[in-house]
């Protein structure tokens, strides 16, 4: 998706279709483009109850009230229009700058400032210019480095004993991670296509390297993800002085069992197989011996590569098995922008 670094509403316009009514404009800034929506009051209202619902808490700003007939002094009223313009602008730049992503992140918010929804990995993915690439590209970076801090976090909460807050910050992690393999194979096949396009072939090669770093990094990150620390810091009362050799004996007694060595020149023990034995016959049993070791050696190779197959399969099917649920969740929220759409439609009529 297209990463929004500032909002503003510059000012705003009377429109008499189809009924008398106003329109705010507002400029979308982001990395390498900018663009601009015009929307009303109640198209504001509407996305405030659907980020409501959609998060499950209202966003972090309220919106500037409705005024009683505002309808009939709006078009002369220019101090009330100022201070509903004002309004809404602080209204979204609260939802940008707040801590939590949750409500800037949410489909109707992207959709309400037309962010392209090709690029938020909701519905088929369309092909990409090559500023929108590279707003793409900023887009995963970001959402790496957010997931490097969670882990950070995740660490340094589990060396203070909260293992509540380490386990929140894992999970944090691995929501934010969910998804951006697919959205680096879109960006990856967005650049064919640029190739295809005609881009020069140093910049395609220079290109091709930021979504080889990108993999690199989700792969890394995937992989800390998923394996819980295993070292901690000491706690202040240990000590990693050694242990005196008369606490190890009072706790283990005198008889410690001592490092077996090899004696050279010790006379070798007789054995029930070996006694019937000349030097010949030894001399076979060990060869045999050493056959059998082989054959069992061979045995459990051909364990152990049935058993990397068997994981590489399942590694392959839960592959397969996230790809089918992220499509699923890009088809239930095109669904679900279709049905916003609508109902938009309906409280317009209505």
């Amino acid at each position: 998706m297209t990463a929004i670094q500032a909002v503003c509403i510059r000012g705003y316009e009377e429109r008499s279709v189809p009924k008398p009514h106003t329109v705010y404009r507002i400029e979308i800034q982001a990395h390498v483009r900018s663009w601009q929506m015009w929307r009303r009051y109640s198209e504001f209202d509407d996305l405030h109850t659907e980020l409501t619902k959609a998060v499950g808490s209202p966003p972090p700003a309220s919106l500037p009230p409705k005024h009683k007939f505002s309808f009939m002094r709006s078009r002369i009223d220019t101090k009330l229009l100022e201070e509903r313009r004002s309004g809404l602008e602080n209204y979204l730049r609260a939802i940008l700058s707040a801590k939590e992503d949750q409500w800037r992140e949410s489909f109707p918010f992207k959709d309400f400032l037309g962010v392209p929804v090709s690029r938020q990995g909701v519905g088929p993915p369309t092909q990409f210019t090559s500023s929108t690439w590279l707003d793409e590209h900023i887009e995963l970076q970001t959402r790496i480095r957010t997931v490097r801090a969670d882990i950070n976090k995740r660490d340094a909460l589990s060396d203070c004993g909260d293992i509540a807050g380490s386990h929140a910050a894992n999970v944090a992690a691995k929501a934010k991670l969910a998804g951006l393999s697919m959205r680096i194979s879109t960006l990856e096949k967005g650049l064919e296509e640029l190739g295809l396009s005609g881009m020069g072939e140093g910049e395609l090669q220079r290109r091709t390297d930021m979504v080889a770093r990108l993999r690199d990094d989700h792969e890394k990150l995937t992989r800390m993800v998923t394996v819980a620390r295993q070292t901690s810091r000491p706690s202040a009362g240990t000590s990693n002085a050694p242990v005196p050799e008369s606490d190890r004996e009072a706790l283990l007694g005198t008889n410690v069992f001592k490092p077996v060595t090899r004696v050279f020149g010790a006379q070798p023990k007789e054995t029930e197989q070996t006694r019937p034995l000349d030097n010949h016959g030894i001399f076979t049993m060990q060869q045999v011996q050493m056959q059998e070791q082989d054959q069992q050696l061979a045995e459990l190779t051909t364990i152990l590569q049935r058993q990397k197959q068997l994981g590489m399969a399942i590694s392959n099917e839960i592959e397969t098995q996230i790809e089918l649920l992220d499509d699923l969740a890009g088809e239930v929220d095109r669904v679900g922008g279709k049905l916003t759409a609508t109902n938009r439609q309906l409280n317009r009529l209505g």
